[in-house]
């Protein structure tokens, strides 16, 4: 490790530049804040304070806002914490902060209407300011996390398998920060895996042994994280690891098995002293699960109707390029099984899947000019707002999957099924993450993890996050040719 990364490891902590451009998002909302209040004219005649009571004030204002972030749990690490979770994070916390301050400050003043306002404004600059600053930092950190100027020393634990497959998931997202010494296997078996198989894809991942020497070697190459992949892991192994790290200051992150994600919705209830596990069948709240399809039908209906002439246009050029039909339709199954027909401008040749059900592949020689051009913007799937407002589907959910393929994997995988406990989407959280457009067992795992995670978190909060994602991946071109 370079003197250089060494200096931004120590120095460059996510918590204490956060912490930094905090402070200037407070000493500049109060110094707005002031001037607003008093030397604008706006309320009331100028007003001229001393430089000591000003001085004294911002540092409460600084020590107040600090320890409410900081008991808000808003001095992590960013890369564990989504961009959007902290935002609202920070709205929250803004907000309950601001009206604790005026509750206080102008609970005996008669201008209520006056102080209504000055709080909107207090609130207003406040969330713009630390807002503003932690998406800088956290975009600059991201640069330098790309360029290793940011690393973070980890060591990967677990077997051969899910090592490779979480090694190429770092290789590919270098924003990451992680930075593999070295991998340890649970056993000689597996260590022997690794060797015979996939060594030779991955040489620049040295071997540290297997598990037996495991304080040892944590103890020679002092990495900041390790990382367990584990298939089917035993928890006496997990608290083992967990306990000589904790000994050490060595943070543990673990890769669950596809199975722990039917965990999110559970809690634990107390039933004549017994601790029980109740898993919630109910994903979302019934206010929730209305506005949610209120939404669906709203949005669908705003796009439908606004962009008329764009769908207009696409028609005609696709009638005019190739022979065939506008509009592709497809049975797909949707929630609980039942199946429905999908709409999509038509972006291949006429009778494409005349030879049966298969995925689509990059650079495949069914898709028209036209097609790719579509299929990359997305356009080719507007149609399926009429499968939204139909109620077949939803903005936000699993990719609907055709019959096939369901019947396929749900034998070779037999939890797929879980997928069709809610209604299919438009997008969903593994359409904005997805790479790899290849059919296999492992990929369909893969996606069953993100659409697990999905089912588990579902939320209003998540679903606004995938939608505003998305809409950044259309404009840049994301979708496949």
């Amino acid at each position: 490790m370079t003197k250089i990364t060494s200096l931004f490891n120590a120095k460059f902590k996510p918590s204490v530049v956060q912490i930094v451009v905090d402070i200037i998002a407070i000493v500049s909302t109060s110094a707005l804040h002031y001037y607003i209040r008093y030397r604008s004219g706006y309320f009331g005649p100028p007003v001229a304070h001393d430089f000591s009571s000003i001085f004294q004030l911002g540092l409460v204002f600084i020590v107040y806002w600090l320890l409410l972030f900081w008991f808000a749990g808003l001095y992590k690490d960013w890369y564990i914490r989504s961009p959007f979770d902290e935002i609202f994070s920070v709205f929250r916390i803004a907000f309950l902060g601001s009206i604790l301050i005026f509750f206080l400050a102008y609970l005996d003043s008669s201008h209520s209407s006056r102080y209504r306002l000055l709080f909107l404004i207090y609130f207003a600059i406040f969330c713009v300011l630390v807002i503003l600053g932690r998406m800088s930092i956290r975009i600059l950190q991201k640069k330098l996390r790309t360029k290793k100027l940011f690393i973070i020393p980890v060591i990967i634990l677990g077997t051969a398998k899910e090592v490779r497959v979480l090694y190429d998931q770092i290789l590919k997202s270098p924003s990451w920060g992680f930075h593999p010494v070295g991998i340890i296997m649970t056993n000689d078996s597996e260590k022997e895996i690794w060797t015979s198989t996939f060594s030779f894809e991955q040489p620049q991942l040295p071997s540290l042994g297997d598990i037996k020497s495991f304080n040892e070697f944590i103890g020679e190459v002092k990495p900041e994280e390790i990382l367990i992949a584990v298939k089917s892991p035993e928890h006496s192994f997990l608290l083992e690891i967990v306990a000589n790290c904790a000994n050490q200051n060595i943070h543990v992150k673990i890769v669950p098995d596809l199975y722990d994600f039917f965990t999110g919705q559970a809690r634990t209830l107390p039933l004549y002293g017994i601790p029980l596990i109740e898993i919630s069948t109910q994903l979302l709240k019934p206010w929730e699960e209305a506005f949610k399809r209120l939404i669906d039908i709203l949005l669908s209906l705003v796009i439908i109707l606004a962009g008329i002439p764009l769908w207009i246009l696409i028609a005609l050029i696709i009638k005019l390029e190739s022979k065939g039909t506008v509009f592709f339709t497809q049975q797909r199954v949707g929630k609980k099984g039942k199946i429905f027909f999908i709409y999509k401008f038509r972006s291949m040749i006429q009778e494409a899947d005349k030879g049966g059900p298969k995925w689509t592949t990059i650079g495949d020689t069914r898709v028209t000019k036209f097609g790719r051009i579509i299929r990359r913007s997305h356009l080719d799937e507007f149609p399926q707002f009429w499968n939204v407002l139909k109620g077949e589907m939803s903005l936000v959910g699993p990719r609907p999957e055709q019959p096939f393929f369901v019947q396929k994997y749900s034998s070779l995988v037999p939890y797929y099924i879980r997928r069709l406990v809610v209604r299919p989407g438009i997008t969903g959280w593994w359409q904005i993450k997805y790479t790899s457009y290849e059919e296999s067992v492992e990929e369909i795992e893969s996606r069953l993890k993100d659409d697990f995670y999905y089912i588990e978190n579902i939320s209003l909060k998540l679903d606004l996050e995938i939608i505003i994602r998305t809409i950044f991946l259309v404009f840049r071109g994301h979708g496949q040719t």
